[in-house]
């Protein structure tokens, strides 16, 4: 059974730092893109970044562009969002997903992103705020 776990969240000020973190499991995460949605209350679901797996390389929302980090570590079976610099308009459940498409799927329409990602964790939530 495939199964994504989110941890990580939690509150932070403005302009603190957090990391998450998204353990897979019921499947090799290896061949697969992996990647980091939110969804913030009253908002559409947003891919905020996304990993490749034959050469690492990586896409970022231009909202976290500088700010955020995605890495993996396929014997762990585990990828990582390093997220510094946070601002209140980040605040929402972040949660992680895969895909075989690679990642220039991340950001097509919500019915074909929901299609080519199939399976979500719960997510975690992330608050920033002073």
């Amino acid at each position: 059974q495939v199964q994504f776990v989110e941890s990580g969240g939690g509150l932070v000020q403005p302009g603190g730092s957090l990391r998450l973190s998204c353990a897979a499991s019921g499947f090799t995460l290896d061949p697969f893109a992996a990647a980091w949605f939110r969804h913030a209350p009253g908002k559409e679901r947003e891919g905020v970044s996304c990993i490749n797996s034959r050469d690492d390389s990586t896409y970022y929302a231009d909202s976290v562009k500088g700010r955020f980090t995605i890495s993996r570590d396929n014997a762990k079976n585990t990828v990582y969002l390093q997220m510094n610099s946070l601002k209140p308009e980040d605040t929402a459940l972040y949660y992680c997903a895969a895909t075989p498409e690679g990642c220039t799927v991340l950001t097509g329409p919500p019915e074909k992103v929901a299609f080519y990602f199939g399976s979500w964790g719960q997510g975690t939530q992330v608050t920033v705020s002073s």
